[in-house]
């Protein structure tokens, strides 16, 4: 059965009217923490099964159109484009916090269009890693929001060789939704009962479409109507939203640039992303920028650093020279937090229909009760390289924080030696002695079984300062010169 053409997240039809459809492009999928991981996956044919026959229907060109999300030739042709070359390290592997596990080239949008699926993967990598590892399951291990999740689970167990254990999966549909309903009815309650002032952005937060539909119909059920999800937005009768992310910025390679070209070539309210480089000393002023040149409705959404510092800068800011778009705030939002950007509204006297909150985990997957989350090892799919040009993402967070890869990444893995467990390179670098390329190898599990170094608990044995991947010499030059440039502008 081929996946709907809808089913990934709006945002991603709306970048793709401002971009490049058919250039092509590399994202590679990590982990940015949770520690060592074991693959029990073949993600080169998982990858592939998701794009077989993925082509729109009549329906839902005409649903895309309607909704201001309308499919461009090329964005037509980049979907029905084969054309896509996945660097994959091999089923039976582990890799390190922040090591390409795989990256994707091909058409943009196809690539772009990925995302959200390729996320999922993060719960079967988690489950397969516990069952690895010489511990103890944790409570709840085995307990599925959805007949979907349940049948992931038993993949997973019957791929570990514990075909007994999924006699143990618990199923609980109801008591899942009743957690979803009662959650958004207390954000609802927060947002002034006002189900207006909150949409949902969990697609990519969840385990399956299935359990993502769940959650929908428990939002719909408290009023919420807008998501994310294509797919399940036609199906249920609920609003498509989106409009930004890190991507479009990285395309473009600065904001000012980037915003001009949504505020310019879709006819919708732009919604500009303040954090892909600097929120503070970019994103705002970019976005004075873009309003100065003409007016304009518009929204901004935070995404990383402290953002209620980011909030009453921004306030000021724009109050300063008369601009009152409206605030989307997002990005691990919880109930807490939304209460406290209720406090800093009412401060600063921000008017309450121009301050909107996405939640994506707080509904999707933290109802589920379950530990392994895709919060909870940072899963990300990130745009790595746009043409010839290598990307990266910078953020507000400290230290490394949300900073992404760019080039063409793979993972170097220590056979030998004492140097680094692993290496982030570039595809063509030199391997260095007492290493194997792992990336699109998968000769190098006979390589790491003969020296020993295949089995995921020796893994964790190595002391954890000593378990971070390092950067190879032309993945330093490459952020070195990313770095350099956005620094220059």
């Amino acid at each position: 059965m081929s996946t709907s053409a809808l089913a990934t997240d709006a945002y991603k039809f709306a970048m793709a009217q401002a971009g490049f459809p058919l250039r092509r492009e590399t994202f590679y999928f990590s982990f940015r923490h949770g520690g060592p991981q074991f693959i029990p996956l073949d993600l080169e044919r998982r990858v592939r099964d998701m794009i077989v026959g993925l082509q729109p229907t009549a329906a839902e060109l005409e649903y895309a159109r309607q909704h201001g999300y309308g499919f461009t030739g090329a964005m037509e042709l980049a979907l029905q484009s084969a054309d896509l070359e996945i660097v994959a390290v091999p089923k039976g592997a582990w890799v390190l916090d922040r090591e390409p596990i795989f990256s994707v080239t091909g058409p943009s949008f196809l690539v772009s269009w990925l995302e959200p699926m390729v996320l999922w993967f993060n719960f079967p990598i988690q489950l397969a890693t516990a069952l690895e590892l010489s511990a103890p399951m944790p409570e709840r291990a085995f307990v599925a929001t959805c007949p979907e999740h349940a049948a992931i689970i038993e993949s997973v167990l019957v791929s570990a060789g514990r075909k007994g254990r999924s006699a143990s999966v618990v199923l609980e549909t109801d008591r899942y939704a009743e957690r979803v309903r009662r959650t958004v009815h207390d954000l609802v309650e927060a947002a002034s009962g006002d189900p207006r002032r909150v949409f949902e952005v969990g697609m990519r937060s969840a385990v399956c479409m299935e359990q993502h539909r769940i959650a929908l119909e428990a939002c719909k059920a408290e009023g919420v109507s807008k998501t994310t999800n294509m797919h399940l937005a036609r199906e249920l009768g609920l609003s498509p939203v989106g409009a930004m992310g890190h991507e479009h910025v990285q395309r473009w390679g600065a904001d000012q640039t980037a915003f001009e070209a949504l505020r310019d070539m879709r006819s919708a309210t732009p919604t500009y992303l303040l954090d892909t480089f600097d929120t503070m000393s970019s994103g705002i002023t970019s976005v004075v920028k873009v309003m100065q040149q003409r007016s304009h409705d518009c929204a901004i959404r935070y995404d990383s650093g402290n953002k209620f510092i980011q909030y009453l800068h921004a306030c000021e800011v724009l109050a300063e020279h008369g601009f009152e778009p409206s605030h989307v705030l997002e990005d691990g939002l919880d109930l807490a937090a939304m209460r406290h950007f209720e406090s800093l509204r009412a401060f600063t006297r921000w008017p309450a229909d121009k301050q909107v909150y996405g939640f994506g985990g707080t509904i999707v997957s933290s109802p589920m009760m379950i530990p392994w989350t895709r919060d909870r090892v940072g899963a990300v799919f990130k745009l790595a390289q746009t043409g010839d040009e290598p990307r990266m993402k910078f953020g507000n967070e400290r230290g490394l924080g949300k900073q992404s890869v760019p080039g063409q990444p793979v993972v170097f893995r220590r056979v030998r030696g004492d140097g680094p467990l692993g290496i982030i390179a570039q595809r063509g670098e030199k391997i260095p002695d007492d290493y194997v390329e792992l990336s699109g190898n998968p000769d190098a599990l006979d390589v790491l079984r003969l020296c020993n170094v295949l089995d995921l608990d020796r893994a964790m044995m190595v002391d954890e300062a000593r378990r971070a991947a390092v950067y190879s010499p032309a993945t330093s030059a490459l952020i070195a010169s990313v770095s350099g440039a956005f620094k220059a502008n």
